[in-house]
């Protein structure tokens, strides 16, 4: 009897055993396959991304659905704890509620119907922000401009003769604006563009798609949205629930996006939300900050419906402040090449520091070479190699577009703003716990660095954290790109960036 006891217990537990194995080989299964399918969506949307219509949204919406299930299952992992601990301050929307899917939400872009362009009496289309005009000369509407006018003691009509005889009317250009339409910015004017000469309007303006990482920079993200808001279409906006070291954080831009915080720009904005730390980050810093624009790209442009190959992908850092005037000549005009740069004015701790040069960083070509060129990955784009790329000579055969890189604005126009550890003393030290493992020294190791009383002395002096001496000059409030028109139009709200407040006045 003890025997047969014995032997069904035995049976048991080897039947457990089997179905166990079992289970688990079909949930390694599963894994594979949809690690699998993943990979497959993605090679589908790079080989087909050039060849646009429907079928690009097609594979986008596929590679979202995807890329929603895999966020999905990776947030459930990190709720119940991280590799450094608890992740406790993950705070996502009800799913329930009206915004509990907004990370996974998709965004269908539409064209800009802004007037940007007069056509006048005499057939000559004219850019209406950098055309001067006056009164007597157009009609009620505001719709036409004469340009017969004549200003006194300095025409700007050409001499040379039409097919008619009669003198050829041209637009009137305003102080910064420059060719027949006035529509090219002194930024382009003066640039290293080498095909000024065959620029053109647009008859469908291209739509701008600006994708940003966020930490902590708030205020910084309220100036690009007040510069840019009525050129840029879409600012993609990533943020993660943990720093750039791997540390925790809290959702800070969502919880300011969901209160209203955002709500004058809202409908222009797409958030993403990166869940998970990629491996390796921790130790090499620089896999982190890779990571980071990669995720914002591919993630980005997979929830955006009604791409097409000639918008314009623009990725910055988030204290790198594109004037709008240079963005605002990317979608109004054919003949520029690709990629481009921006040359940006560089300020330290507040723009009452300033550092010598001009940051003149990657930024920016149309989605057309994004894909087939960078692989839709953003981190390529900031790299200056684009011409080993695998698909730089497919693309240069098929698109026809001149590949050669050109920067707006120069070392003496600037074309933005680049303010780099521009917060209030609580920001820097934040900023120095949070930053990644690789851009050494890594300030914020050293617990003297981290004191607020050493930042603030160093905010008042321009020094920088190796405690050399500064060499920063002093700002002059008056010259000109000083600081974004929306900080000096709020200079009491925003005093702490534009006037040293611990300097001796």
């Amino acid at each position: 009897m003890k025997i047969r006891k014995h032997r069904l217990l035995l049976i048991c537990s080897v039947g457990i055993c089997v179905v166990s194995l079992l289970y688990c080989y079909k949930t390694l299964q599963q894994d594979t396959f949809h690690l699998s399918v993943h990979q497959s969506g993605i090679k589908s949307l790079f080989l087909r991304g050039f060849f646009w219509g429907d079928s690009l949204s097609i594979v986008l919406v596929g590679h979202n659905n995807i890329l929603s299930n895999r966020i999905s299952h990776q947030k459930e992992v990190i709720r119940k704890g991280a590799s450094d601990g608890q992740v406790s301050d993950l705070v996502m929307p009800d799913p329930t509620g009206p915004h509990g899917d907004i990370h996974k939400r998709q965004y269908i872009l539409q064209d800009d119907l802004t007037p940007y362009f007069l056509s006048t009496e005499a057939g000559v289309l004219c850019f209406r922000e950098g055309t001067e005009m006056a009164e007597d000369t157009v009609d009620k509407a505001g719709q036409r401009l004469i340009l017969e006018h004549h200003k006194k003691n300095n025409t700007v009509l050409d001499d040379r003769l039409n097919k008619t005889g009669k003198k050829a009317a041209k637009c009137t250009c305003r102080t910064g604006w420059h060719g027949p339409n006035c529509g090219v910015p002194t930024v382009v004017q003066h640039s290293n563009l080498r095909t000024k000469s065959h620029l053109s309007p647009r008859k469908v303006p291209r739509r701008i798609i600006n994708a940003i990482n966020i930490n902590h920079e708030f205020d910084l993200l309220h100036t690009r949205f007040h510069e840019l808001a009525d050129t840029v279409d879409l600012f993609l906006v990533c943020e993660s629930n943990f720093t750039a070291y791997g540390n925790s954080k809290p959702l800070r831009f969502l919880q300011l996006l969901l209160n209203g915080t955002f709500s004058y720009i809202e409908h222009k904005i797409l958030y993403i939300f990166l869940d998970h730390f990629p491996n390796g980050g921790r130790a090499d810093g620089w896999i982190a900050d890779d990571y980071l624009r990669t995720f914002l790209t591919k993630n980005g442009l997979s929830r955006v419906q009604g791409l097409r190959q000639d918008d314009v992908f623009v990725l910055d850092d988030a204290d790198e402040i594109p004037l709008r005037e240079g963005l605002l000549f990317l979608k109004l005009y054919d003949g520029w090449t690709e990629p481009f740069g921006i040359h940006m004015r560089k300020s330290l701790y507040g723009f009452f520091w300033r550092q010598l040069g001009t940051l003149d960083v990657l930024s920016g070509c149309t989605v057309a070479m994004l894909l087939t060129v960078y692989k839709g990955d953003g981190i390529l784009l900031r790299r200056r190699d684009y011409y080993n790329m695998p698909g730089f000579r497919q693309y240069k055969k098929t698109s026809g577009h001149v590949l050669i890189p050109w920067s707006i604005g120069n070392p003496v126009h600037y074309a933005g703003w680049h303010c780099s550890w521009c917060f209030k003393p609580e920001g820097i030290y934040y900023k120095l716990i949070s930053a990644q493992n690789g851009d050494f020294p890594r300030w914020g190791d050293f617990p003297e660095k981290r004191n607020l009383t050493y930042i603030k002395e160093l905010i008042r002096t321009g020094g920088w954290f190796d405690d050399s001496d500064p060499s920063y000059p002093p700002s002059d409030p008056k010259e000109h790109m000083y600081a974004p028109k929306y900080l000096l139009e709020n200079f009491e709200k925003y005093r702490y960036l534009l006037e040293n407040p611990y300097a001796k006045r």
